[in-house]
């Protein structure tokens, strides 16, 4: 019972989910340090005001509803999707496709295996056997 337990454990992908959470948490706490320091300071001068949480307060029955608390909420998540993109995302997408270039590899070129290959003739030419000429070939696999 324990060797199944340790083999489980033991296993590529629930090391490297370990790993990627705490990294995640790691991360987060950089972007939200990046969002509380600078991002949002930024907004507050320009705006006049570190958040939006006394914008559009309606009271009904005595009862405040606060629709800038939910506008701050979507500018927070906002800055943390765009800081995450332009640290993290666009990055990293630069260094793929500068490594793919050194390597000589063509992102656009669809490899088609061997057996699409064969399929695509055997199909050809049973249309072929039918008169119908052959058929123009697929592009998605």
């Amino acid at each position: 019972m324990l060797q199944g337990f340790k083999d489980f454990i033991m296993k590529g992908n629930v090391v490297d989910l370990a790993v990627a959470v705490v990294i995640g948490g790691a991360f987060g706490a950089v972007v939200t340090a990046m969002v509380d320091s600078v991002l949002m300071p930024f907004i507050s001068g320009v705006v006049g005001s570190p958040d939006f949480d006394s914008f559009a307060v309606v009271t009904l029955n005595g009862n405040d509803i606060r629709f800038g608390v939910l506008l701050t909420a979507l500018v927070n998540f906002l800055l943390i999707a765009a800081a995450i993109y332009f640290i993290i995302v666009m990055p990293m997408n630069k260094m793929i496709e500068r490594r793919n270039r050194k390597l000589g590899i063509d992102p656009d070129a669809v490899e088609v295996s061997d057996d699409v290959v064969l399929l695509t003739e055997i199909r050809d030419l049973l249309s072929a056997q039918r008169g119908g000429g052959a058929m123009p070939p697929r592009t998605e696999v």
